[in-house]
């Protein structure tokens, strides 16, 4: 298959992008770096470097695609001055409406485009699944109009699946990368009182429920991208802090959160996401649970 990946230079877009040619499909990468964690040869691999928020000679190559991985977004982990919370609305949506205006009137193309949890907002005890109604505030606006843009692509006779990951766990970047280091010092701990649930997957499921969406022409529309056995954060922490032989007794206490405005308040919320249609897809997690996807992550 032909397969163009927006933000295939980033942590998740990498590992996609890995897989894809290891299995021998023709990769186009656009990123806004030349930077690269592509380790295979790239005699199939083309890289185009492209600012993907504006019109550009990248949208040429959409048409001549069977499939686009949309990845593009700006980290969310970073003080959302409003400035930063443009650049993470318009990474997402920008990216998204330019890829959709691509595309042909008619395609048989498949489009796969990242969401977030963040979709459902602050969920609180209640399970949401690909059911459950958006949030409200800043992260499930962004994801709700992240969707809309995506969806439009079927006005085209694309297949559309909208991936709402978690919180990506894998080695060598991503969250794990920021949140090992603390810990690592012992001053690792829960958020507020660690209450949250933190929704997460290890980034073997997410490529792997990734390809097996791209395979499964009747599934379109929203899946959860998290692992079946949602935990508290607090759990997270002590989980974690146990894989790294740390203790986990720092907590960041909550009116700390809150002094990082928004975004340190975002990180006192939680959504206890399940993964409703990839199970009734028939997708089979290989980390199911924490522990096992830690052990992987962190020991090896």
């Amino acid at each position: 298959m032909n397969i163009l990946i927006t933000g295939g230079t980033g942590f998740v877009g990498s590992a996609v992008s890995q897989r894809l040619l290891e299995q021998g499909h023709e990769v186009t990468v656009i990123g806004s770096s030349g930077r690269s964690r592509l380790v295979v040869p790239q005699a199939h691999l083309t890289h185009v470097i492209a600012d993907t928020t504006r019109p550009g000679d990248w949208q040429r190559l959409v048409p001549e695609q069977d499939a686009l991985i949309n990845l593009a977004g700006r980290s969310v982990f970073h003080l959302w001055t409003e400035r930063y919370k443009k650049a993470i609305y318009d990474s997402r949506i920008l990216t998204t409406r330019n890829l959709v205006a691509a595309l042909p009137a008619t395609t048989g193309a498949v489009l796969l485009s990242a969401s977030a949890a963040g979709y459902y907002g602050n969920g609180g005890e209640i399970e949401k699944t690909e059911s459950s109604g958006p949030g409200s505030d800043f992260l499930a606006r962004v994801c709700r109009d992240w969707e809309a843009e995506a969806g439009k692509a079927a006005d085209r006779g694309a297949r559309v699946v909208l991936m709402r990951f978690g919180v990506v766990l894998g080695r060598g970047g991503g969250a794990m990368a920021t949140m090992r280091t603390p810990f690592q010092f012992g001053l690792g701990g829960p958020i507020g009182n660690g209450r949250q649930w933190f929704p997460w997957i290890h980034l073997d499921d997410l490529v792997n429920a990734l390809l097996f969406l791209l395979g499964a022409e009747e599934c379109r529309g929203p899946f959860n991208f998290t692992a079946p056995q949602p935990v508290r954060q607090q759990e997270f922490a002590r989980q974690l802090g146990a894989a790294l032989h740390r203790p986990a007794i720092m907590p960041a206490p909550a009116f700390v959160m809150r002094l990082l405005g928004e975004f340190g308040r975002s990180l006192l919320q939680g959504q206890k996401t399940l993964p409703q249609g990839l199970i009734s897809s028939g997708y089979l997690f290989t980390y199911p649970e924490l522990p096992a996807a830690l052990r992987e992550i962190v020991g090896g």
